[in-house]
């Protein structure tokens, strides 16, 4: 990874880069984005093309929260039947 992340700073000057070593913890990847999140990303066992793969995914993510939705379809206007369900009786 050292050979790897001079590269990295070269291509993208706009990043901060640091590394840190801390003892007893697995390697990280942190993304700290404008708006005030933070993605971790975990590298264990990982080779070093794939460390990079995830430092680019990082790089290129807006840092928005992941929201679930409540349903699979999402429309202006929902049905005035009401859902489809297949426990309807005729």
């Amino acid at each position: 990874m050292e050979s790897h992340l001079p590269a990295l700073k070269e291509k993208n000057p706009q990043l901060e880069v640091v590394t840190q070593l801390v003892r007893g913890q697995h390697p990280n990847l942190k993304g700290i984005y404008k708006n005030h999140n933070e993605r971790v990303v975990c590298v264990r066992n990982l080779a070093p093309e794939d460390i990079m793969l995830q430092a680019s995914r990082l790089r290129c993510s807006l840092g928005r929260k992941v929201v679930k939705l409540r349903t699979r379809h999402v429309t202006k206007r929902p049905s005035v039947q009401g859902t489809w369900t297949t426990e309807l009786k005729m």
